[in-house]
């Protein structure tokens, strides 16, 4: 969604400063704007761990009961009304050379358009001396799940460039990125703040066809008997996938969105990002009534480390985001010591490895 379309959206970006600003009174749970990525990827080890999402738009590509039944290890799972499974096998279509898989022939085309000519290994799909399989066997080595990133976005971007698009990418990530030197990315140095500027602006993606399933169950009017027998089903299916999977359920993945990256950070957001549709694109909702005029902003936190001391908020924040927050609820508790509560410590430490699964996990409840 470019800035042309900009004057027909509710909201304004204002680039000195960076925000975005509501141009209307907005009432809760409003969406405010629907926005597809500039680019995106799924991660790496999601991928490996057989979450099968297409490569464009990371729909997810499993059926409701094929995703129940990998995740709980049941392999003789049926779902009551599989009617309601939206996912469409017969529409999926493979890339002709590299087999990679996509949600229909309009995500094949846009993605070959896009980026996937010059990303395409052809037969070395699975060859491990393959430079772009060394590349992601590399990644892998160096960031394990839970993933917050993926080094296939960057990847993406410079196919982007190979295949013509440098004209469109210039404009549009210097919109969201803020940088006018695309060329410096190919240096060590702009590689670097490439990878800065990726890391901080990325946006977690996660679908779920068994997740749309349970919406759409839990949107039937049914007798009371047959609605507790539904319900009785499916929380012994989450108990049973819990057991078996744990907390990673999702297709997942990552993107840079044009509005969405113009949102600052609040530790009480009145605005929050999801993605309904199961695939990749954006749906900004007001979490609150929003008054014209009023700044948009969404947490980067989620909703146990929001409700941490100020201190160590801000110790997420500067670690991952690289700012010091100073919205109304962190200026309203400046005069709190800048010390972590003894609980606070014990807890971070054992949560120090679940902080950006848990957050991601935050990100991506309502798919």
């Amino acid at each position: 969604m470019g800035s042309r379309f900009h004057h027909m959206l509710p909201v304004e970006t204002r680039i000195l400063g960076k925000g975005l600003f509501a141009k209307r009174s907005m009432k809760k749970g409003e969406t405010i704007f629907i926005e597809r990525p500039l680019v995106s990827a799924q991660f790496l080890w999601n991928t490996l761990y057989k979450y099968k999402a297409c490569e464009y738009c990371l729909r997810a590509l499993e059926t409701a009961e094929g995703n129940a039944r990998r995740l709980s290890g049941i392999p003789g799972l049926s779902l009551p009304h599989p009617e309601l499974c939206r996912v469409r096998p017969e529409q999926h279509q493979a890339c002709p050379q590299c087999q990679v898989m996509y949600c229909s022939s309009e995500c094949r085309q846009a993605a070959a358009d896009q980026y996937h000519r010059a990303l395409c290994l052809g037969p070395s799909e699975d060859d491990p001396d393959h430079p772009i399989n060394k590349l992601k066997d590399a990644w892998k080595s160096m960031h394990y799940p839970p993933e917050t990133s993926s080094i296939m976005l960057m990847a993406k971007m410079v196919a982007m460039v190979k295949q013509g698009q440098l004209a469109l990418l210039h404009s549009l990530f210097r919109e969201a990125l803020y940088d006018d030197h695309l060329s410096r990315w190919f240096v060590p140095e702009g590689f670097r703040s490439l990878f800065a500027l990726v890391g901080t602006n990325g946006q977690g993606i996660g679908t779920s066809s068994l997740s749309q399933w349970v919406h759409a169950c839990d949107a039937l009017e049914l007798p009371a008997q047959q609605r507790e027998h539904l319900d009785s089903f499916i929380d012994q299916l989450y108990k049973d996938i819990e057991k078996e999977t744990g907390d990673f359920l999702n297709c997942e993945g990552s993107g840079l969105f044009l509005l969405q990256s113009s949102c600052n950070h609040s530790c009480i957001p009145n605005a929050e990002a999801s993605f309904p549709d199961n695939n990749f694109l954006l749906h900004l909702s007001a979490l609150c009534d929003i008054n014209q005029g009023e700044e948009i902003c969404i947490s980067y936190l989620d909703c146990c480390q929001r409700d941490r001391s100020r201190h160590s908020r801000h110790k997420i924040l500067r670690e991952n985001y690289l700012f010091v927050c100073s919205c109304p609820k962190c200026v309203s508790q400046m005069d709190e010591l800048d010390v972590t509560s003894e609980e606070e410590e014990e807890e971070e430490g054992v949560a120090e490895g679940e902080t950006e699964g848990d957050e991601m996990e935050d990100e991506m409840t309502d798919v």
